[in-house]
């Protein structure tokens, strides 16, 4: 089953630079421990402080929680501003 992990963030940090630096060693950090699972970021293209991090899975269940990194991620981001974390299975 294939499912996304969507966790959006809604900075309180005016410093775009800077945030992109904590996400960018952060991301790193992540694709260094989990080779196997696929991960970008995107920004909103008219709101600065708006970011997305998507986490692919492929896996026999989707887990409705989200997975152990998804979590730690979300929990990392908080102290940056509003966090959504929201679990999408993929249908065909």
């Amino acid at each position: 089953m294939k499912w996304l992990e969507i966790i959006e963030l809604r900075s309180t940090c005016s410093n775009r630079t800077f945030l992109e630096s904590q996400l960018k060693g952060l991301i790193d950090e992540v694709n260094q421990a989990a080779r196997q699972q696929k991960i970008k970021v995107y920004s909103h293209i008219t709101v600065e402080t708006d970011f997305n991090i998507h986490l692919y899975h492929d896996s026999k269940e989707a887990d409705f929680s989200g997975s152990p990194l998804g979590q730690r991620l979300a929990s990392a981001l908080k102290e940056f501003g509003l966090v959504n974390h929201s679990i999408w299975v993929e249908r065909h």
